[in-house]
């Protein structure tokens, strides 16, 4: 991970307040409410069927955490959203989608490193003072999916927000598989 974004993240878990917007501002989508709005609507349905896919899918196919707790609606998860970088077309079509129908705007000129993959680091132009979210009904599949419990390796979670997983975070110690400390692993 590189070294901006661990301290950014850290910056998040602890923080009391937004952190100021980016020196350059909070740019303005240049696609226009009036489109960008039906075509969310238009969406939504497609979204809500994938999270309820993934949602039975989890039921057949348990990960080895489990989700516990609630959220605390500081909205500290939005100030930092990480969003693959690809220089491709495809790439660059899902950067044109976040900015310009999802709402989320560049924190950071240039991709960052994180767990060996460049990331555009994000905020969210529709998080309110308060925490809460002004396009809750319409939020995108990212906002829809956190916390992330991956079904291979550990869960985003970001400290301090209400959420824990159940094993929690085994400790850092050595590279070495042991079985008997880590329940995950008798599945091996």
């Amino acid at each position: 991970m590189s070294d901006i974004l661990d301290e950014l993240l850290l910056q998040a878990a602890e923080a009391k307040r937004p952190p100021p917007p980016p020196p350059q501002g909070i740019p303005r989508p240049w696609v226009p409410r009036w489109i960008r709005q039906p075509i969310k609507w238009f969406l939504l349905p497609f979204v809500l069927i994938d999270l309820q896919m993934q949602r039975l899918a989890r039921k057949l196919i348990r990960p080895p955490f489990k989700q516990e707790g609630k959220c605390k609606k500081r909205g500290n998860c939005c100030h930092y959203v990480l969003i693959r970088y690809s220089r491709s077309f495809i790439g660059r079509l899902f950067y044109f989608w976040y900015t310009q129908f999802l709402g989320f705007y560049p924190r950071l000129q240039e991709p960052q490193e994180y767990e060996g993959k460049l990331m555009h680091v994000m905020g969210c132009r529709y998080l309110r003072e308060d925490g809460s979210c002004s396009q809750y009904h319409l939020r995108p599949l990212v906002c829809r999916q956190w916390p992330v419990i991956e079904h291979f390796g550990y869960p985003s979670i970001l400290k301090g927000c209400g959420y824990r997983s159940n094993p929690p975070y085994p400790e850092e110690t050595s590279d070495v598989l042991d079985s008997e400390g880590d329940p995950r692993l008798k599945v091996l």
